[in-house]
């Protein structure tokens, strides 16, 4: 993308960034960067990859196609529901990160089916500062799987999020179950995990790995490797706020490779997520 193009070249060359994004991952909000090399994705945090200023013009993105306009919508949705649930969340960034899936939910559908619809693109432009901004609290588990499996088998970003998000919070809700119930009211939704499936549907976004071409082969390796990541992963805060040894009903965390191969396995047929 081109924001995180500018963040490697202000991180390398210390050059200031002023950002004008046109699609609605929120990225241009955080310090955060990720850089993709032979060895995988690595991602960190550096005050010099953050813009100097955002200039956010809803005019700019009605020429965004749908099939980049839902995924790169899905991607600010993964922003809100991990901040709800990371290790730094707190009363501040969980306001923004509810709000933000609320703004996204509202504004998205419309933004896909009338591209030209400027009060959904500003909606959905609104939902991906406030998902940005949330993203202070930090990260947790599906942005670790994203970034190795997008970078050990070159999977593109926005779809990856997009078809990962849905099975990963069904993963964590057990664990944390008031700040998935938050993402849930937000979606107005009975079921978070499922809720957010129904909104990929509506967006058109790839449903399954398969489509975004993994095969299925694959899936043994990337669980092993993703167990391996996983157990670095901080425990999700749960409704405390702070993490415990297990969630609700004694739920184990972090989940083991069977229980990731099993996600893995619903994520590349495209399944919708049993509620939890």
């Amino acid at each position: 993308s081109a924001t995180g193009l500018a963040k490697a070249v202000a991180l390398r060359h210390q050059a200031p960034i002023v950002c004008v994004p046109t699609t609605y991952s929120g990225s241009e909000m955080t310090p955060i960067w990720g850089l993709t090399g032979p060895d995988g994705k690595r991602t960190g945090r550096d005050p010099r990859a953050q813009p100097r200023a955002v200039l956010y013009d809803p005019a700019l993105t009605v020429g965004l196609p749908a099939e980049v306009t839902g995924p790169s919508g899905m991607n600010a949705l993964a922003h809100c529901a991990e901040a709800l649930y990371a290790p730094g969340a707190n009363p501040v960034s969980s306001l923004l990160a509810e709000e933000g899936a609320r703004t996204l939910r509202r504004g998205l559908p419309a933004a896909v089916a009338e591209p030209a619809d400027l009060s959904a693109r500003t909606e959905a432009l609104l939902g991906a500062f406030l998902a940005g901004a949330a993203m202070a609290a930090g990260v947790g588990v599906h942005h670790q799987l994203c970034h190795l499996l997008g970078g050990a088998y070159r999977l593109p970003h926005a779809e990856l999020h997009a078809v990962l998000l849905p099975h990963v919070v069904g993963l964590v809700a057990p664990a944390a179950p008031e700040p998935v119930a938050r993402l849930a009211r937000a979606l107005e939704a009975d079921d978070a995990a499922a809720g957010l499936w129904e909104l990929g549907r509506r967006l058109r976004a790839p449903a399954g790995l398969a489509e975004l071409g993994l095969a299925e082969a694959e899936l043994d390796r990337a669980a092993g490797l993703a167990a391996d990541r996983v157990a670095q992963t901080p425990r999700p805060s749960g409704s405390s706020g702070v993490p415990g040894p297990a969630g609700a009903g004694g739920h184990p965390w972090p989940p083991g490779a069977a229980e990731l191969r099993a996600l893995l396995d619903d994520a590349w047929r495209g399944r919708r997520p049993s509620p939890a």
